[in-house]
């Protein structure tokens, strides 16, 4: 008897138990169309793949998607088409977060991916799936300058100096300015000073910030393009990337540092949803590859894996003292502490008669 004729048995008459029926036989077909799609698209000799990153990764990920294609076609004899987004990490985010259709995300920070892993799209112990805790992608701060260095900048106590003018981004919806804040405090918790003392220097760094764009290119542009400050705190990899576009920059990287980390997971509810579990995982994985990694520290960012931080070791030389976000007590801490309302930043803002 064919599937729509069984239905049709079943539901003849009407009536409220043949509505029940209809129901549960209906879930149960959702149920087996799924399990085929799943099985169907491990199976067959096409599959399709969708990456959400951050803007600055686009470069990099247009050489490695063809590399990771071209293997997985001699390995599995199946081709691989990307679908790719880029934008800023917070509105990736968003976006994944309110129904993007991502299978593999990589964001700026891992306060961003804890919030995709809070909505229960991935699993918890996300960071135990792939290398190095999940951080694909490293980078340091950096102080760009005027040319010439006219106000000799070149630590992070001279952004303290009355004549300086300084451009960084609002960290209340820029994740570069939550890692710009978070250096500039942990510069002094990590020479020794009270989280008092960190708290007056940060609230001077603060006093010479005369506006607070939105976003990191936004601030950029301030300082570029509209000519404002005399310093402007940023990723060291942007700095490179547009170094590499042709606007060379002058910049420091001071010698006590934040290791910025950028996170990479598998959407689970996505990949199980779209049975292209296997091929995600194992482009997540490529990405901690020698071949994908020289990508990535081409275009400005500091490996992550051993054997091409060493080939890079010219050009991306170590920072004397690095100290990472678990150190001033993990995302959670660090987003209560500073970032909430009401918290370190906007007492800070409200100190300098900056507030709202």
């Amino acid at each position: 008897m064919g599937l729509w004729r069984f239905v049709a048995q079943l539901t003849k008459g009407g009536g409220i138990k043949n509505f029940v029926l209809l129901f549960l036989l209906g879930l149960s077909l959702s149920v087996s169309l799924i399990s085929c799609s799943a099985s169907n698209a491990q199976n067959s000799d096409r599959l399709e793949l969708t990456l959400v990153s951050y803007a600055v990764t686009k470069p990099a990920y247009r050489k490695i998607i063809p590399q990771f294609v071209q293997e997985w076609k001699q390995q599995h004899n199946q081709t691989v088409t990307f679908y790719e987004s880029y934008g800023a990490s917070g509105a990736q985010t968003r976006a994944v977060v309110d129904g993007l259709d991502a299978d593999v995300v990589e964001l700026a920070l891992a306060l961003d991916m804890k919030k995709i892993a809070k909505a229960g799209l991935i699993q918890p112990g996300w960071e135990n799936e792939a290398p190095n805790n999940s951080i694909v992608t490293q980078s340091v701060a950096a102080l760009v300058t005027r040319k010439g260095n006219p106000k000799q900048i070149k630590t992070w106590q001279d952004l303290t100096k009355d004549n300086v003018s300084i451009i960084t981004a609002n960290p209340k919806t820029s994740g570069v300015a939550r890692w710009n804040f978070l250096a500039l405090w942990g510069s002094q918790i990590e020479t020794g000073a009270k989280d008092a003392q960190a708290l007056d220097f940060t609230s001077k760094v603060y006093q010479h910030v005369p506006i607070l764009p939105r976003d990191a290119r936004e601030a950029s542009d301030v300082f570029f393009n509209q000519g404002q400050g005399d310093v402007l705190i940023n990723y060291e990899n942007e700095l490179i990337l547009a170094g590499l576009k042709g606007k060379p920059s002058n910049y420091i990287v001071p010698e006590t540092n934040i290791r910025i980390e950028n996170p990479v997971a598998v959407i689970d509810t996505n990949v199980d949803k779209h049975g292209n579990r296997e091929v995600a995982e194992a482009f997540v994985k490529y990405l901690f590859t020698p071949a994908a990694q020289r990508e990535f520290a081409k275009i400005g960012f500091r490996p992550v894996n051993p054997v091409v931080k060493q080939e890079f070791a010219a050009k991306y030389p170590p920072v004397k003292t690095l100290f990472t976000v678990k150190e001033l007590g993990g995302w959670d801490k660090v987003q209560k502490e500073f970032f909430a309302d009401g918290a370190v930043f906007d007492q800070i803002q409200k100190k300098i008669g900056n507030e709202g």
